[in-house]
């Protein structure tokens, strides 16, 4: 019998140990996300004429609320009896790892409302521009997942399957199939919604003209990828066992109607004229008199 070719995945996923402390790729994953994500916002302050105090603040808000919202996510929608019996190992845990993209998401929304409300900008000024950091961001966390040898699929005999070896789970119920690297399935998606965010913020200016369309298009890029992919997807928890849809889908249902929502709310109004554009960060590219008279007592000492 001819075996179906495969690839045989053995990465260790500890960069380095320290005594006991191990530094992962998956979390230089996230980190490496996090910043890239920083770096196009500054991107979009700079283009868009707003201040660097914009720049630095989104960076704060940002990565709190995305990493809080992850971890809560996961202890909450995936075991949340283990981790309300004892809530500190939400903390103490936190190096065994389980983060949640859903998690992820809700953090960054309230995180995003919070920061717009201090910077005195419109919400939908930060979840359009966001979500660009969030495609190629996902895509970077999910090859964190890979070097995990985690969230893969069902066995296939696609030439491209992997064999997770490292996986105990793979070892014990797909041992010697190979299964769908469901991993890099969504990181090349999420690079797809990515390319054609960026399209449409530099190539169309669609953001400032229709706001809230790149919002949608991101959500629905995210999201309506990850309700598909979990179809080939093995359980990530056993009470998920014999479920319709599992949990990742039933969480990503309202945000891909959130999503559609926000495409056709855009989309059936009047575009915006480049005069108006200013109107939307007027506040933001001009500083309160308090800070201006702090910068201009920085550029004295200067």
């Amino acid at each position: 019998m001819i075996q179906p070719l495969s690839i045989v995945w053995d990465f260790d996923p500890v960069l380095l140990s320290i005594g006991t402390f191990d530094i992962r790729y998956y979390g230089l994953m996230w980190a490496l996300a996090i910043l890239i994500g920083a770096w196009f916002f500054d991107n979009f302050c700079k283009r868009e004429g707003l201040s660097q105090e914009v720049s630095g603040s989104i960076f704060i808000y940002g990565t709190l609320a995305t990493i809080l919202g992850a971890r809560l996510g996961h202890c909450l929608f995936y075991d949340p009896v283990e981790y309300l019996s004892r809530p500190w190992t939400i903390i103490t845990g936190f190096r065994d790892g389980g983060m949640a993209s859903h998690g992820a998401a809700i953090g960054l929304l309230i995180g995003l409302w919070l920061f717009s409300r201090k910077n005195r900008l419109p919400y939908i000024w930060s979840l359009d521009r966001i979500m660009i950091a969030v495609g190629v961001g996902g895509a970077i966390v999910r090859m964190g997942n890979l070097f995990n040898s985690e969230i893969f699929g069902t066995a296939t005999t696609l030439p491209w399957g992997f064999e997770f070896v490292r996986s105990a789970k793979w070892v014990h119920e797909f041992a010697p199939a190979a299964v769908h690297p469901t991993q890099i399935y969504e990181a090349l998606c999420y690079l797809v919604t990515f390319g054609i965010l960026c399209w449409l913020y530099y190539g169309r200016d669609m953001a400032r003209r229709r706001p809230g369309v790149l919002f949608g298009i991101g959500l629905i890029g995210v999201f309506l990828t990850r309700f598909f992919i979990e179809f080939i997807k093995t359980e990530q928890e056993a009470f998920e066992v014999g479920w319709t849809l599992d949990m990742g889908q039933w969480l990503s249902i309202p945000f891909i109607l959130l999503g559609f929502f926000m495409i056709w709310r855009g989309l059936s109004r009047p575009a915006l004229t480049p005069a108006q554009f200013p109107a939307q960060s007027r506040q933001a590219a001009h500083p309160t008199p308090k800070k201006r008279k702090k910068r201009k007592r920085e550029e004295r000492k200067n």
